[in-house]
């Protein structure tokens, strides 16, 4: 990964341009960040893209506090369908709506999904990238039409965007492979936290470097079931903290809890919205269990290790991308429960893990850093440059 270096410096360099840029982030729920990796991506590199003198609007969904502004960035609140597959499409579609009426610079699209959406934008000349995410037509949940339609949808990013922006090598290899294109590589960044909260996490009964964590949504790809059986095998003694939920998948949830069953060392505490306290879990645990598979670089494991867990993650590419060294990897619920008992006996090995991930969320993935990758492409977008592939 191409570093670019301090945002300061950046910001300094836009000023001596004096070149300003509209910039528009369609396509997610928007801000506040209170939901996934999109949401916190867009906040945390809108809000830089502000500091650095950019005018940045976020298209929102489903906010309860419809605030005009967050951060510096300026929020247009629009409805959505209730729908697992029309959702994100129906916002959008309103979204490009209004886009079209308030003209900007540069659009930036996340979510391959919306990508029947981006002739509008460019019939209206608006250059626009298109940040595709993982491999959605992968996800269990899709067959049949909605698994054509998210092919679909990726080969529309391919032809109608003006920039593809991958979020891990090993995307950018399956677009070059499978497209014959080249793409912007530009990942998340991490959080970083040197310790746990200790009182926080006494306070809601967990305790530090005696607990097991998942976090996810309950969906066949993130391996949830997979976790819980593997956890449920072994002879761990430290409970397992499922949290999580999903709000289109009654049938998969209901399987989790199956497994589950009577184990006492289990615990399904659904969401956590403190934000506070999900910090503290994540530098609290003994290890942090994540069974992503067809996303490119997933936030929830840069948080696991900006926090210093120590990380078992399901054997696909692009987890071992981004662990590197610093991981543990497990394939199935026989060599999950292997894995987790041997943690437990090696503490120290695995708390020397958690601390080379953290170093290496540190120094390979900062928020600063993917902030001045989109600037840089924002600004090529808006002069008409072809973006440079790094």
């Amino acid at each position: 990964m191409l570093i670019i270096g301090g945002f300061g410096n950046v910001k300094q360099a836009v000023h001596a341009r004096g070149s300003r840029v509209r910039i528009a982030m369609i396509g997610t729920r928007g801000v506040p960040a209170r939901y996934g990796g999109f949401e916190t991506a867009v906040e945390e590199i809108g809000s830089r893209l502000v500091a650095a003198g950019h005018q940045v609007r976020v298209y929102c969904r489903g906010a309860a506090d419809r605030q005009d502004e967050h951060k510096g960035m300026r929020l247009v609140h629009l409805p959505a369908l209730r729908h697992k597959v029309l959702e994100t499409l129906s916002h959008t579609a309103l979204s490009v709506g209004h886009l079209l009426a308030h003209r900007t610079d540069v659009a930036l699209v996340f979510n391959a999904a919306n990508s029947p959406l981006l002739p509008l934008i460019r019939a209206a000349r608006i250059p626009v990238a298109t940040h595709v995410d993982g491999l959605e037509w992968k996800r269990d949940k899709w067959s049949g039409v909605g698994r054509r339609y998210y092919l679909a949808a990726e080969r529309l990013s391919v032809r109608w965007s003006h920039a593809i922006i991958a979020d891990a090598r090993a995307i950018q290899d399956y677009y070059r492979k499978r497209y014959e294109i080249g793409s912007v590589l530009i990942s998340y960044g991490a959080p970083i936290q040197d310790g746990p909260n200790s009182d926080l996490l006494a306070q809601a009964g967990y305790e530090p470097g005696r607990f097991h964590l998942v976090v996810a949504r309950f969906e066949p790809e993130n391996h949830v079931a997979e976790i819980v059986e593997g956890y449920a095998r072994s002879r761990a003694e430290y409970p397992l903290v499922v949290v999580g939920s999903a709000p289109y998948a009654a049938e998969y949830t209901e399987r989790v809890r199956r497994i589950v069953g009577a184990d006492p060392r289990i615990r399904l505490v659904g969401g956590v919205w403190d934000q506070e306290l999900l910090d503290a879990m994540y530098a609290g645990c003994a290890s942090y269990l994540h069974g992503h598979s067809v996303g490119g670089t997933n936030p929830s494991l840069l948080r696991a290790m900006g926090a210093g867990a120590p990380v078992i993650a399901y054997d696909v590419v692009f987890n071992r991308e981004v662990l590197a060294e610093t991981g543990a990897f497990f394939s199935d619920e026989a060599s999950l429960a292997e894995t987790l008992e041997a943690a437990e006996k090696r503490r120290d090995q695995e708390a020397a893990r958690g601390a080379a991930a953290r170093e290496r969320a540190r120094t390979a993935y900062r928020w600063d850093d993917v902030a001045a990758r989109y600037e840089r492409l924002c600004h090529d977008l808006a002069a008409g440059r072809a973006p440079v592939e790094e």
